[in-house]
């Protein structure tokens, strides 16, 4: 009479849905932060927490890791609502950067300038303000949300 045992190994790493848009979201925001930080300063230092009545680096570094974790979660939604059909990594990936282009254009070029004339912050840039190295920035974010996403999920 032999005993047989099965010895099963879970490897890697998988979140929910929501939990992997959380780390993606930050993660692709700190990198956004270290090219904003590197190329333009001011927007991270002064036009992000301007938009809160907040002014100073650290302010604008957290409240951006903020907006990258929210939109993570927003994105992850978009992804298991079926929208980007079989999540497979490179679709994933591709609709990360699609996501962070979407980003970009719909809050950095066209609300984030409305919204710091609003508040009254003096360098409140033109509307629309279609800056292509945002447009970067963002693209890099979406990249980094949806290769975080996928190797996460």
């Amino acid at each position: 009479m032999s005993t047989q045992t099965d010895t099963v190994f879970e490897r890697g790493v998988q979140l929910a849905a929501w939990q992997a848009g959380v780390v993606g979201g930050l993660l692709g925001a700190a990198v956004m932060a270290v090219l904003m930080a590197a190329m333009s300063s001011p927007v991270l230092t002064m036009a992000i927490p301007a938009l809160y009545g907040f002014s100073g680096g650290i302010a604008g570094v957290t409240i951006h890791l903020a907006h990258g974790a929210v939109l993570g979660v927003a994105f992850a939604a978009v992804v298991q609502s079926g929208f980007v059909g079989r999540p497979s990594p490179g679709r994933v990936l591709g609709a990360g950067i699609l996501w962070g282009v979407l980003v970009w254009v719909a809050l950095a070029a066209l609300v984030m300038p409305v919204w710091l004339a609003t508040v009254g912050f003096a360098g409140a840039p033109p509307f629309p303000n279609f800056a292509v190295p945002s447009l970067l920035w963002h693209a890099v974010y979406g990249a980094v949300l949806g290769g975080v996403y996928a190797i996460t999920r």
